[in-house]
């Protein structure tokens, strides 16, 4: 997220498992220029980019291939010039203003996409794909989340309010050193900047105090989370598990979309118990064997696929 907003180059984003595609949309629906979403495929793709760049929205361009449209070049190296005070980009032989709220993000689904060194140049690539760690640590909070709402609640509610303490302290910080920059002559003597001073300093107490309370109680919560982590972890070997299967024959292609449903589906089908280590023994028994008789299914519905094409 910090690359996608801090990088010079428009990004690309190896994103097979759409976690980006989600990501730049939950960003785009709050962007007050606009948003919009193009598929690489689209033949009035110029035209669509030609229209965001004139409205100062940002545009995504979903299932980008291995290859980028010469088109596409003036954007993407951002060769922009001025003209009477305006900062203008030429596309095709039309030139048009370039707002400087323009953002242009780019995904592909392509696991293992082999760009040509020119392409570095142009854009920035971000690999988006998920690890089994990364994975893992999604499953936990949402089987957390499913088994005990209220704690992943609070723990989303701490992080937050931790997040919010840190940009606190930041403001304080940046807020002292600029009044001792503006300061003038002996600032001991600066009963304005003193009582600031003071005033900081309370504010710094208190909210260091609640970050070290807030801390305790993380802890507490990620204890009681970590009880579910083999469930979080068998599920994420599994679906690597099941990703590898495409290698074996391209029908066993699944999206982690299809994955995370499934993984709910098992949550609220397996045998419950008021016992956590019973409750946790079945989850991870149902969850493994769910898969195993979707495939038994495919497997039997291709082979009568093969037995009514060859009869």
């Amino acid at each position: 997220g910090v690359i996608i907003e801090k990088t010079r180059r428009w990004p690309l984003m190896i994103d097979p498992q759409t976690q980006a595609n989600k990501f730049i949309k939950n960003l785009g629906r709050d962007n007050e220029s606009g948003f919009q979403v193009q598929k690489a495929s689209d033949g009035n793709l110029l035209k669509q980019i030609e229209y965001a760049i004139q409205y100062g929205k940002w545009i995504l361009i979903e299932n980008v291939g291995t290859e980028l449209d010469p088109a596409l070049e003036p954007v993407l190296l951002q060769q922009t010039f001025k003209q009477g005070g305006n900062t203008m980009i030429t596309i095709g032989d039309k030139s048009i203003l370039y707002p400087e709220t323009f953002k242009l993000l780019m995904t592909t689904t392509l696991p293992n996409p082999h760009y040509p060194p020119e392409t570095f140049v142009k854009v920035t690539i971000i690999n988006f794909a998920i690890t089994p760690k990364g994975l893992e640590e999604q499953m936990l909070a949402q089987i957390v989340a499913l088994e005990n709402p209220q704690l992943e609640q609070k723990k989303i509610e701490i992080v937050k309010k931790n997040a919010e303490d840190r940009r606190q302290l930041q403001q304080l910080e940046d807020s002292i050193l600029k009044s001792l920059s503006e300061s003038k002559g002996d600032f001991l003597m600066d009963e304005k900047l003193i009582n600031q001073l003071k005033n900081s300093k309370k504010m710094s107490i208190d909210i260091n105090q609640r970050v070290a309370d807030s801390k305790v109680t993380e802890e507490q919560i990620d204890q009681a989370r970590e009880a579910y982590r083999p469930v979080a972890y068998r599920s994420s070997r599994l679906f690597f598990c099941i990703l590898d299967l495409a290698g074996i024959d391209p029908m066993y292609q699944y999206s982690l979309q299809w994955f995370t449903n499934l993984f709910t589906l098992g949550v609220e089908n397996a045998p419950p118990s008021t016992q956590l280590d019973v409750r946790l023994k079945n989850l991870n028994e149902y969850f493994t064997e769910e898969p195993e008789r979707i495939f038994h299914l495919l497997t039997v519905r291709k082979r009568m696929q093969i037995t009514l094409r060859t009869s």
